[in-house]
């Protein structure tokens, strides 16, 4: 692989001591957030599961950050009546932090609307109201027979996030509009016939406030992209060690029929960089305070006058396994710049210990050296030389070098940056180097859980009493995820699956016709 002037220079490895005052959590885990804390079980709709910031690898597009948002976890594809729309009461957010301070800079604001047709039949002499999403088939050039509509603003706030922060709407650079169509989700084949056509139709190029180059904007149901053996993971991780150790693919990847909703945006490098060409972000989700079942002790975290954040996330994975439970909703509330208070869960991980445990027989070893200062590197402060903000603040969120240059699909190596460290020093010799990649930034294409895992379990220490012999197996889940599963240009996330017909929505086929 070629090797990115960016990182010719840098001698530095991944195991940087931690260093006084540093706080955050780092991801270590086997699942993409979705459930992950005891509150947000209530809200599916405000429920961010996964967080994508990559420099865009679709051609002729290298110049623009793509970041992907995405919410509503584990949708079946035939969850009728009603799908899965957004909630209209919510605000679902976008950061980042362009100068290290592990505050806001960009906000992107989303604020959902959803108004009802009422399309009617005429039954006898009463006019009466159908049940359906829609009364016939929906296409790019005709969904009048939709009996719904999803609309939606997204709004750009600089600076912090004050309660009367309102900024300024994106537009339709085509008319200029400030409101966005979401198309309505993958109903089926006979409702919807070419839906890959109909969702392409709500791709929009988009002005940006202060901005001179025009980005993009797709909100819409995708298919899942994140692969995990998710129940087995959380049942005391019950796969045999064979399968720990062993094949990347051949798992069984619970996730594999489901679909997911999108907040997709690309934006220009140049309109989102301040000097640093390093961004971190994160997302959040907030409800009213008159919503909340309970407002303890999601009650510290209030967006703007009466807005209760409810979800969080940057790095996938840091609530549902390192968090320690009492704090799963503390840590939803809170911002990066706050997060000294979860300090202990990075530097004295508890999943090395657990894995050990149910896993010691066969050789598995967590390293014994604390703090984790290869951890702190890697999710904290980002990698210097790599993807480290100057002047940069420790905090949980995914970090960026947009100088680095973007791998295309077909050569993307889905182990990421972890790719080019040899013994914790980087190493851009080392085949299928890929700095592109995951810890730096997250492309679809990376298979985080395969990386977080060998990461957790030390093989970015440097040689010496803390790194265990065992640090250097190729620990994974069985469930390969990799480029090839995804497509080559905006969006990336795939088709969703259809609602019908069965066999190819997660339910068993229907029999032959007699």
């Amino acid at each position: 692989m070629k090797q990115h002037p960016a990182l010719r220079s840098t001698t530095l490895a991944l195991a940087i001591a931690a260093t006084a005052g540093l706080g955050a959590v780092t991801p270590m885990a086997h699942a993409s957030s979705h459930r992950e804390a005891p509150t947000i079980t209530q809200y599916p709709k405000m429920d961010g599961t996964d967080l994508y910031v990559f420099r865009s690898y679709e051609p002729g597009r290298s110049d623009f950050v793509t970041i992907i948002a995405n919410y509503v976890p584990l949708q079946d594809a035939y969850g009728g009546p009603n799908y899965f729309t957004m909630d209209p009461d919510g605000i679902y957010e976008i950061h980042i932090d362009n100068n290290g301070d592990a505050r806001e800079d960009l906000t992107y604001r989303f604020k959902f609307r959803y108004e009802q047709k009422n399309i009617a039949l005429q039954i006898g002499d009463k006019a009466v109201a159908i049940p359906l999403r829609n009364a016939g088939q929906i296409n790019a050039m005709d969904s009048s027979a939709r009996n719904d509509a999803e609309l939606f603003t997204v709004s750009q706030i600089s600076g912090p996030r004050t309660p009367t922060a309102v900024g300024s709407l994106l537009r339709n650079a085509a008319d200029n509009a400030t409101e966005f169509a979401k198309p309505v989700d993958n109903i089926g084949n006979k409702s919807i016939p070419d839906y890959a056509a109909y969702a392409a139709s709500h791709k929009y190029a988009i002005t940006i406030p202060n901005c001179a180059i025009p980005g993009r904007l797709f909100v819409g149901q995708r298919r899942e992209g994140f692969g995990v053996n998710l129940g087995e993971i959380f049942d005391l991780v019950n796969i045999p060690v064979g399968r720990v150790i062993g094949s990347r693919s051949g798992g069984t990847n619970a996730t594999a029929g489901k679909n997911v909703t999108s907040l997709a945006l690309e934006l220009p490098i140049a309109c989102v960089t301040n000097g640093d060409p390093v961004i971190g972000a994160w997302t959040s989700a907030s409800l009213p305070r008159s919503r909340l079942v309970s407002s303890d002790p999601l009650a510290q975290a209030i967006v703007n006058s009466n807005m209760v954040q409810v979800s969080r996330l940057g790095m996938p994975l840091v609530n549902e396994i390192v968090i320690g439970l009492k704090d799963k909703d503390t840590f939803n509330a809170s911002s990066p710049k706050d997060d000294a208070q979860f300090a202990t869960y990075v530097t004295n991980p508890t999943l090395p210990a657990l894995l050990e445990i149910l896993f010691g027989a066969a050789g598995v070893q967590a390293p014994p050296v604390f703090p984790r200062g290869d951890l702190v590197a890697a999710f904290l402060t980002g990698v210097t030389g790599v993807n480290r903000q100057l002047n940069g603040v420790p905090a949980e969120m995914i970090r960026l070098n947009t100088a680095l240059p973007a791998t295309a699909k077909g050569q993307q190596n889905s182990l990421g940056a972890a790719a080019c460290f040899v013994d914790g020093a980087l190493t851009l010799s080392n085949p299928g180097c890929d700095p592109a990649g995951f810890p730096n930034g997250r492309r679809p294409g990376d298979d985080v859980v395969d990386i977080e895992l060998r990461v957790a379990m030390g093989v970015l220490l440097p040689p010496g009493p803390g790194k265990p012999a065992s640090a250097a197996l190729p620990y994974t889940d069985g469930v390969l995820v990799e480029d090839s599963l995804f497509d080559n240009a905006f969006p990336y996330l795939t088709t969703p699956l259809a609602g019908s017909p069965n066999g190819g929505n997660g339910l068993p086929a229907n029999p032959a016709t007699p």
